[in-house]
C-alpha cells in the first residue's frame, strides 16, 4: 500500500524513489512485523489467557512439561496478522507471487485456527482428525500447486543444489510435486513446534535465507551470474520473507524460554505452509530440505520411530520422538535442547546459501 501510494511521487519528490529497492521495502517489513507483534504481544497474551485458550500437555509427553498446561496457545493468529499488515503496506500488491504465498498463509492457518478451536475452545480432545487434517492442507497445496503451474512466467524445471546442468521439467507432475513440498514444509514446522521457541528460531533462519534465495531468483544479473533459474517478479517474495522473519521475531520475544504463550496449530501449519510455497516460488524447492534440516531431522526421527516400534513390536529407537524430547530424556535441560537446536539450523542454513557458489 506504501508502495503504491508514495513511490509514484518519487518524479516530484525524489526521496520516495527509494521504494523501488526491494531491500529498503524488506528491511522495513521485517521491522514493520517485528514491531506489530511486539507492541500487541501483550495484549494478546492477555486475552488469550482471560478466554482460557491454554496449551493442552499430554500425560506421556515429558513430565517438565506438565508445568506448560495452560500456558496461552493460539499466538500465531498474531504472527498472520502482522505478517499481513506488514505485506500490504510494503510489498507490490499487483506481483502474483505475494498472493500465492498469501493464500497459502492464510488457508493453512484456517486448517491450524479449526484444528486449535475445536482442540482449546470447544474441548474436543483431539480437534481434527489427522486424515482431515492431511486431506485439507493436501487440497489447499494442489490449489496453489495449480496456480504456479498455470502462471504463464513459471517454470516446472527444478533445480538441484551442487548440480547446474541437472534440472529436470517435470511438466503436470510439478503440481503434485509443489503440493508435497508445501504440505511435507507445514507439518515438519508443526512437529518441531514442542519447545519454547524451539521451531520459531529455525522458522527465522530460514525465511532469512530465502530472503536472498528470492532476492537473487528475482534479479536478471545476479541469477544469470550465479547460473540459477530466473523467476520474473520472484524478488518481491523477499519483502515477504522479510515480514515474516520479522514477525517472528518479534513473537519470539514472548515465545522464548520459559514462553508466555505458544503459536499453536494455526501458526505452525500456516508458517511451515509459507515457507514451502516461497521455496516452490525461488525454485529452490529440494534445498528446503538442507535449509530446513532441523525439521526435517524432526520428522524423519517421529517416521523412524513409528515404522521401527511397529516392525519390531514395541522397540524403540528414540526414548521419545520428535527428536528434541530424546534429547529432553536424556537429561539436557530445555534451553540447551533449544539453542543447540538453533546452532545446527543456522550452520545448514549456511550451508544451503553456499549452493549459490558451488554449482
Amino acid at each position: 500500500m506504501l508502495y503504491h501510494l508514495l513511490y509514484p511521487l518519487h518524479e516530484t519528490i525524489s526521496v520516495f524513489n527509494v521504494f523501488q529497492y526491494i531491500t529498503f521495502r524488506m528491511i522495513y517489513a521485517s521491522l514493520t512485523a517485528f514491531l506489530l507483534c511486539f507492541f500487541l504481544g501483550p495484549a494478546v497474551i492477555r486475552r488469550l489467557t482471560q478466554m482460557q485458550v491454554g496449551q493442552h500437555i499430554r500425560d506421556c509427553g515429558p513430565e517438565t512439561h506438565h508445568k506448560k498446561a495452560g500456558t496461552p496457545t493460539m499466538g500465531g493468529t498474531l504472527i498472520i496478522f502482522s505478517i499481513v499488515v506488514s505485506v500490504l503496506l510494503w510489498t507490490d500488491l499487483t506481483n502474483v507471487y505475494v498472493w500465492i504465498v498469501m493464500w497459502v498463509l492464510f488457508s493453512f492457518g484456517a486448517v491450524g485456527f479449526i484444528d486449535d478451536y475445536l482442540m482449546l475452545i470447544k474441548k474436543r480432545s483431539r480437534g481434527l482428525s489427522a486424515r482431515s487434517k492431511l486431506l485439507l492442507q493436501f487440497v489447499f497445496a494442489l490449489i496453489t500447486g495449480v496456480a504456479v503451474y498455470l502462471y504463464p512466467e513459471f517454470s516446472t524445471e527444478i533445480t538441484v543444489p551442487f548440480f547446474k546442468n541437472i534440472s529436470p521439467t517435470l511438466g503436470l507432475g510439478y503440481i503434485f510435486f509443489a503440493a508435497l513440498v508445501i504440505v511435507g514444509a507445514s507439518n515438519a514446522v508443526n512437529l518441531t513446534d514442542g519447545l519454547d521457541g524451539l521451531a520459531m528460531g529455525p522458522f527465522v533462519i530460514a525465511c532469512s535465507a530465502y530472503m536472498l534465495f528470492a532476492y537473487v531468483a528475482g534479479h536478471v544479473k545476479i541469477a544469470d551470474y550465479l547460473q540459477i533459474n530466473y523467476v520474473s517478479g520472484c524478488g518481491e517474495i523477499a519483502v515477504f520473507c522479510g515480514a515474516m522473519a520479522g514477525a517472528g521475531l518479534g513473537f519470539l520475544w514472548f515465545n522464548a524460554y520459559p514462553a508466555q504463550v505458544f503459536m499453536g496449530d494455526v501458526g505452525s501449519l500456516s508458517l511451515g505452509g509459507a515457507i514451502g510455497t516461497v521455496a516452490v516460488i525461488t525454485k529452490q524447492e529440494i534445498l528446503l530440505v538442507l535449509v530446513g534440516g532441523l525439521f526435517v531431522l524432526e520428522t524423519l526421527s517421529v517416521i523412524f520411530q513409528v515404522g521401527f516400534f511397529k516392525i519390531s513390536k514395541g522397540r524403540r529407537i528414540f526414548r521419545m520422538a520428535p527428536l528434541h524430547h530424546h534429547f529432553e530424556l536424556k537429561g539436557w535441560p530445555e534451553p540447551k535442547v533449544i539453542v543447540r537446536f538453533w546452532i545446527i539450523a543456522i550452520a545448514l542454513a549456511l550451508i544451503s546459501l553456499s549452493t549459490l557458489k558451488l554449482r
